[in-house]
């Protein structure tokens, strides 16, 4: 039986691995779930599961879980609960699904402490990606992926030499407003928005994959997790989602990775890799869909993907920044304080101002993120 723990259980990832859990009762325990606030749903995943600890962001929050959960439930909260669910139990394997840079200390954390990471979290490599990789491999521990585009991939590549791929394909539903111009996203609402056409995401990941900042955060991801070239990695729209990514072999062979848009597919598969047991998911009946289409990325209509691919190729703090001022001005948006295509403005403004280093350490890092986010804040008011 795998034992696992959830960084970010009460996310739309952290759900769906639960519903993967209660599928395959007989393969999985549930050693730790972290959340931030949301404290009921927690609280029901806790009773449900019976892990051996639970983490929230604050203490108040804990304050309120203690008493809803059973007594044999450790109840944390901070970094030091979140260390605890990475790092500290009996947990093989690490799904690491939070939101946003907050998942890259955690991650690292499951690293040193040898654990398996199935990873959701793509900002963990967008902003670390040197640093993560390095110590991945120093300490043996395997990353899998569980978006579906480098699920995709990595299904594809099963055991090729990465020196036989000419390139990877990433493809995009094109998200909310694929089919508006730029003109026609002026007045766009944030309800607009996180109306995602093919996929049931947080709202995060659905603002950003309005923008293509989803995409870009992908591409560098990738960058990272197959080390390829940015050269070597291509972006299509596919408004269908049926063709989750696929590989081009230098003898001209394409091989793909199909189905039902579903995160349940990649997350299972990166729980029980190389095994492929029963999926709850639907099958993909290729004739009732009857027709596929692609089209080329347009980068003028989405610079988000642009900056990104223009910031992977800088690397050092140049991604970090890229991700913090991005969830920075996302926060805005979604707080009304910004007009969608705001987002983007704020995200070049503030790469603009920023002077890019090697990013060698944590701690460099850190800085620019943290000074990314400030600047991100005062744009454009």
């Amino acid at each position: 039986m795998k034992k696992i723990a959830i960084l970010g259980s009460t996310g739309s990832i952290g759900t769906q691995t639960l519903d993967i859990v209660a599928h395959h009762p007989e393969r999985f325990r549930v050693e730790a779930l972290a959340a931030g606030g949301n404290v009921e749903l927690l609280a029901e995943q806790a009773r449900a599961f019976r892990p051996s600890v639970v983490s929230v962001a604050t203490k108040e929050a804990a304050e309120r879980l203690r008493p809803l959960v059973p007594e044999s439930v450790a109840v944390m909260w901070g970094d030091a609960g979140l260390h605890a669910a990475a790092a500290e139990t009996d947990a093989d394997t690490v799904v690491a699904a939070m939101v946003g840079s907050a998942g890259l200390k955690p991650a690292l954390a499951a690293i040193d402490a040898g654990k398996h990471i199935a990873l959701a979290n793509k900002e963990t490599l967008v902003t670390a990606g040197h640093i993560v990789t390095r110590r991945a491999a120093e300490r043996g521990v395997p990353l899998i992926p569980v978006d579906s585009e480098h699920s995709a991939v990595f299904q594809s590549l099963n055991g090729s030499r990465m020196e036989d791929v000419a390139a990877i394909t990433l493809t995009a539903s094109g998200g909310s407003f694929r089919d508006r111009t730029r003109n026609e996203l002026k007045d766009v609402t944030l309800e607009d928005a996180l109306k995602h056409p093919n996929w049931s995401m947080g709202a995060k990941v659905t603002i950003d994959s309005a923008t293509m900042a989803n995409k870009g955060l992908e591409v560098i991801e990738a960058h990272w997790l197959f080390n390829i070239g940015f050269d070597r990695i291509r972006v299509l729209i596919h408004p269908e989602s049926i063709v989750h990514s696929f590989v081009e072999f230098n003898d001209r062979s394409v091989i793909a990775q199909l189905g039902l848009p579903d995160m349940r597919v990649p997350i299972q598969y990166a729980l029980t890799y190389p095994e492929r047991p029963h999926s709850p998911t639907r099958s993909l009946d290729l004739a009732a869909v009857g027709k596929l289409h692609f089209r080329e990325m347009d980068f003028e209509r989405f610079p988000m993907l642009r900056l990104a691919f223009e910031c992977g190729r800088l690397g050092g703090t140049a991604p970090a920044v890229y991700n913090a001022a991005n969830e920075a001005a996302v926060g805005r948006f979604v707080q009304g304080e910004l007009p969608f295509l705001d987002i983007e403005a704020v995200v070049e403004e503030t790469l603009s101002k920023h002077e890019v280093t090697a990013g060698t350490t944590l701690d460099e890092i850190w800085a620019a993120d943290a000074w990314a986010r400030e600047q991100a804040k005062k744009l454009r008011k």
